[in-house]
């Protein structure tokens, strides 16, 4: 994969959504309605709306089993896509191992074609070079593609994940339920803070990240994630050496 060509991929967008793709005869509910649930309440619509045309997607982050309880109480064989890049801690692996046997999630795995060591071969380690280009290079190889295989593979209609419009400027303009011209997208818990994140998981009584009680309040991969410190303006600050706010996964045509 030439830099051109990956250039030419990230200028892509999704197409214009189907005219009444978010009309109240294709919810089933008014739009404001949905706006109005709660986050366990928009969960079982999406459920019964969509059924077995729902997936979601977790990175085993450190807020990710707010996301992957709520899913997993109303539709227990949900698909839950997981991009293992090859670089997350070895405290992601593990708490990804915890979640996946105290929810028994139905995991999906998805890997890049290139393994980490023929990456570096290729490409050098594009996270060391200070270069936006490279870190969407990175991206896009290692965690965009493989989000496409998967999208491709399992066909959802509807693709819930845990993105917050605290998190980076884009998820603030985001909705709770959209319609990307492909397929819907739920985020349930779109307007929690860190204190509701918190509050859910201790009510819930679900484990922690390993590296939150190390001062990490978001974590990818091991090179480009920090615990946060009092210099920080936001937390996505500790991420991508504060020269991006997204993996790319969630922007528009991205998968």
């Amino acid at each position: 994969m030439s830099r051109l060509s990956h250039a030419t991929v990230e200028s892509e967008r999704a197409p214009t959504p189907a005219e009444g793709a978010l009309s109240e005869g294709a919810l089933g509910l008014p739009a404001t309605r949905l706006s109005d649930l709660s986050a366990p309440a928009l969960m079982e619509w999406a459920a019964q709306r969509f059924g077995e045309g729902l997936m979601m997607s977790t990175s085993f982050g450190i807020q990710s089993a707010v996301t992957l309880h709520l899913a997993t109480r109303v539709r227990p064989d949900m698909p839950v896509v997981w991009i293992d890049t090859g670089y997350l801690p070895d405290e992601t692996y593990q708490y990804a191992e915890t979640l996946a046997r105290r929810l028994d999630l139905n995991l999906r795995v998805y890997r890049a074609d290139l393994t980490p060591g023929a990456m570096e071969t290729r490409f050098g380690r594009l996270w060391e070079t200070g270069l936006v280009e490279d870190l969407e290079l990175y991206d896009w190889v290692r965690k965009v593609e493989p989000m496409r295989r998967a999208m491709e593979e399992l066909r959802p209609t509807a693709w819930v994940s845990g993105l917050r419009a605290d998190q980076t400027d884009f998820r603030k303009s985001l909705g709770r339920v959209t319609h990307d011209g492909a397929r819907y997208r739920v985020l349930p818990i779109l307007r929690f803070t860190s204190r509701d994140v918190y509050r859910y998981m201790t009510d819930n009584d679900l484990p922690q990240h390993p590296l939150w009680e190390q001062g990490y309040t978001t974590v990818g991969d091991w090179h480009s994630s920090r615990a946060v410190s009092a210099n920080d303006s936001t937390d996505r600050a500790t991420r991508f050496g504060g020269l991006k706010q997204e993996c790319g996964i969630h922007l528009p045509g991205a998968a």
